[in-house]
């Protein structure tokens, strides 16, 4: 009966075991471990980065082939080395939406989650560490994937209509502007991941925004059309890295606040969730 009692009111720390706090950094670091502690990140950001890089090399190598033959589509023929060396950007952001969806609803698929939470019962944390390791990953490796894009693609379009350098006004811009964008887009498949909480649906909902939803728009009347598509996510991002604007388009800037809006009512829409419904 004493060794029961001794037992029982000895204190929790008595194993010897350390006493953690739960604090930002700490939250930080271990979704930065469970990023890379899975395949099909280092898959997914291995593809996007030859998605960037090879797309834009073969678009730059297809313009200088095709330019004096005549037979090349118009629109084609008017780009400059920027645009083609960015020509993977419609690729590569699938890519780093379906990674930031997976980092979210794959736990909830695979019943991690759970654990997750009890680490950390304040749950908004897990979300906005989620968020700032995908965006900081994509964002890293989709501005290197521009910049060596460019660095080849350029050469390759020296010497015709559409050549370029690092030096020409709005180049380093750009390519500045597509990190960011694709920064922006994984961030915006993280929200949508923990809003939606099904792998499937997240990448549902971030094709139909980024692809299907502009082609629809170009059905509306043109009086609509001309109000709603420059504030599509796709559109708004591609202002971003865009070296010269027409009329309907946004400037860069007015790109990037219309980008982070979308990104914000994303990531507010999955914060209220993960608040307001359980695991």
């Amino acid at each position: 009966m004493n060794t029961l009692t001794t037992a029982t009111e000895a204190p929790p720390t008595a194993t010897g075991r350390p006493v953690y706090r739960v604090t930002g950094r700490r939250v930080l670091a271990s979704e930065w471990a469970k990023l890379w502690s899975l395949r099909s990140s280092w898959i997914i950001l291995g593809l996007s980065l030859l998605f960037l890089v090879g797309f834009g090399l073969i678009a730059s190598a297809r313009y200088r082939s095709g330019i004096g033959s005549g037979h090349m589509n118009p629109e084609f023929a008017r780009q400059n080395a920027v645009g083609l060396s960015l020509f993977g950007v419609n690729f590569t952001q699938l890519a780093l939406g379906v990674l930031g969806v997976l980092v979210t609803a794959g736990e909830y698929s695979t019943g991690l989650i759970r654990s997750t939470l009890a680490a950390v019962p304040r749950r908004l944390p897990v979300l906005w560490s989620k968020a700032a390791v995908t965006g900081l990953v994509s964002l890293a490796v989709a501005t290197t994937g521009a910049f060596v894009a460019f660095l080849f693609g350029s050469r390759i379009a020296a010497g015709t209509p559409g050549a370029m350098g690092f030096s020409h006004t709005g180049v380093v811009r750009s390519l500045l502007g597509a990190g960011l964008y694709l920064c922006l887009v994984g961030v915006i498949g993280t929200a949508l991941g923990a809003l939606l909480r099904s792998v499937a649906g997240g990448i549902a909902v971030l094709v139909a925004a980024l692809m299907l939803i502009p082609g629809l728009v170009t059905l509306l009347p043109a009086s609509w059309r001309d109000d709603i598509s420059p504030c599509l996510p796709s559109n708004a991002g591609e202002s971003m890295f865009a070296v010269t604007h027409d009329a309907a388009a946004l400037t860069p800037g007015a790109g990037l606040l219309v980008l982070l809006g979308w990104t914000a009512l994303a990531l507010a829409g999955a914060a209220y969730r993960l608040m307001r419904r359980d695991a």
